[in-house]
C-alpha cells in the first residue's frame, strides 16, 4: 500500500530532480532515492544497479518508481516491458500533477509492428530478439545502454548473431528469416533488421515505430552482413 506520506516523500523526490526523470524503491515500505545512470535522463532512467544491490541487502524489494516529469503517468511501452522483465511493480508519477500509476506484471509482449522506440528496451535488436525468439532461436540480450559502442568499435550486434548460431551468407541468397546487418554510422554494424521476403524487412529506426519497409537503396547500400541461422526454416 503507498500511503501518504510515502507518496509525499517520492513526489518531493521527483519534484527535486525534474525535469529529469527521477527513480528508486520501495523497500519495507521505506522509500528509496536511486541514481539514475541514463545518458538521457530527461527521457528515461537506468536505475543504478550499486543502489538496486545496497536496497536488497536493506529489505525486500517492493516496488520501482520513477517519474514522468511532464507527461501523463501511464506507462509506456517500454516501461510495460521493463516492468515485465523486473517482475515488480512499477510506480510512476507525475510531480507536476501529482498523479500516479501503478501497475503490476500481466505477461506484457510488445507488438513486433508499431512498437515505440527506446534504446536498449524497444529498439531494432530487441525487435530481432523478439521476432527470433518467438521461433524457437534465442539472442543473447547484452547490455547496451552505453550508446555510441558502435564508433568505439564494439562489435556487439555481429558478436550477438554469431554467439547465437548465425553464420555469414551471400547477400543474393537471402530468404524468408535471414538476418541482415547495416552500418550507418560507425566503424561497425549498428542496425539490424530480419528479412521477411518478397524484399521486404522488418526493423526498428532510431525514434520511429518498428516497420516493414522495401529493402533497396538506402538499406541496401548500407548493409554489411547477411546471417542465416541454421534451424531457421523456409
Amino acid at each position: 500500500m503507498i500511503t501518504d506520506d510515502l507518496m509525499a516523500e517520492i513526489l518531493a523526490h521527483a519534484l527535486a530532480e525534474s525535469p529529469r526523470e527521477c527513480c528508486g524503491l520501495i523497500v519495507n515500505n521505506t522509500y528509496i532515492p536511486c541514481k539514475n545512470l541514463a545518458e538521457s535522463p530527461f527521457e528515461n532512467f537506468i536505475l543504478c544497479p550499486q543502489d538496486f544491490a545496497e536496497a536488497e541487502d536493506a529489505g525486500e524489494v517492493q516496488t520501482i518508481v520513477h517519474s514522468h516529469p511532464f507527461a501523463n503517468p501511464a506507462p509506456s511501452q517500454a516501461d510495460l516491458v521493463g516492468l515485465e522483465a523486473s517482475q515488480l511493480p512499477w510506480l510512476i508519477v507525475n510531480p507536476q500533477t501529482g498523479s500516479h500509476t501503478l501497475t503490476h506484471p500481466t505477461g506484457y509482449r510488445a507488438p513486433l509492428l508499431g512498437r515505440e522506440f527506446s534504446y536498449g528496451v524497444l529498439d531494432c535488436y530487441a525487435l530481432g530478439r523478439d521476432w527470433y525468439a518467438e521461433r524457437g532461436i534465442e539472442l543473447p540480450d547484452f547490455e547496451r545502454s552505453s550508446f555510441g559502442w558502435w564508433d568505439r568499435g564494439e562489435n556487439l550486434f555481429l558478436d550477438g548473431f554469431r554467439a547465437a548460431g548465425f553464420e555469414k551468407i551471400a547477400l543474393e541468397d537471402l530468404r524468408y528469416g535471414d538476418a541482415i546487418l547495416m552500418q550507418i554510422t560507425g566503424s561497425v554494424p549498428n542496425h539490424c533488421a530480419v528479412y521477411l521476403g518478397d524484399n521486404l524487412i522488418l526493423h526498428h529506426l532510431t525514434k520511429r515505430l518498428s516497420a516493414q519497409d522495401v529493402y533497396g537503396g538506402y538499406y541496401l547500400k548500407h548493409t554489411s552482413h547477411a546471417l542465416r541461422h541454421k534451424d531457421m526454416k523456409r
